[in-house]
């Protein structure tokens, strides 16, 4: 659980609901007809522009904002540099059976005991990172859609209000009720774009961020497994995927000298 996202999503919503609650009554700011114009506009509109499949999917996406589940890099650097050493000593076959949690790392080093050749090993795992962040964009782009067009649903719904309002001038009774979907379609626009939709989607590219690293170096590791390089330059070379500060933690791996 990623309890930044978490306690910036309630944070965000708190902030806002308790404003409300200070200013009087919050029922005030429910309009069913501005939640109607910027909550289904937004939807429909945003459907408009993407299959119904990827729209629906991009919820279930939304999730690794909340769950963070990818691998420590340095961890990753001392198991791959670990395999390295069974792969200098007992060969390729020596890694069949290793016990192996990232499926990534896993499906590499099958295919490098499998016996398959550099070349279509490198091209099989640079696939699986392309169509792995072209997914992870798709659900991006649908939350920065839904950023920007609950905006402007909410101005939609400003101008009907305003037509409304300006239609019944004659109506003092009827003035209320319109002003309340002119301004209150502009604030649920707002909120969902600026709390929700735009945050989360930057979250999700973070993440995407984090996976792709951590599938590059995989993918030297691979290489370099299937190369025979030295455990200690492999590790080196690994290290430069980490932050200066962070290298030093990755403890000295003893490798047989060349």
């Amino acid at each position: 659980m990623d309890f930044a996202t978490l306690i910036g999503l309630l944070g965000a919503f708190g902030i806002i609901f308790a404003a409300m609650l200070m200013g009087g009554s919050a029922l005030v700011f429910v309009n069913i007809p501005s939640l109607l114009i910027v909550c289904g506009g937004t939807a429909f509109a945003v459907l408009m522009k993407f299959p119904m499949k990827h729209f629906f999917t991009a919820f279930k996406v939304a999730g690794k904002a909340f769950f963070n589940k990818a691998d420590d890099p340095a961890k990753l650097i001392t198991e791959g540099v670990e395999l390295a050493n069974i792969a200098r000593k007992e060969g390729v076959l020596g890694l069949e059976g290793q016990d192996i949690d990232n499926e990534f790392l896993q499906r590499g080093i099958q295919l490098c005991v499998d016996g398959h050749e550099p070349e279509f090993v490198r091209g099989m795992l640079s696939k699986d990172i392309n169509l792995t962040i072209e997914r992870h964009e798709r659900g991006q782009a649908i939350f920065k859609s839904i950023g920007d067009m609950a905006p402007a649903m909410g101005m939609i719904g400003t101008l009907i209000g305003l037509v409304q309002m300006l239609a019944a001038m004659d109506d003092p009774k009827a003035i209320g009720p319109a002003m309340a979907v002119a301004l209150l379609t502009t604030l649920y626009g707002a909120v969902i774009a600026n709390a929700f939709a735009l945050p989360l989607a930057d979250k999700l590219a973070l993440r995407s961020q984090d996976e792709r690293l951590n599938k590059v170096l995989i993918l030297e590791t691979i290489s370099a497994i299937q190369e025979g390089l030295n455990p200690r330059v492999m590790e080196e070379l690994l290290k430069t995927y980490l932050p200066a500060s962070q290298r030093q933690d990755i403890g000295e791996v003893q490798a047989d000298a060349a």
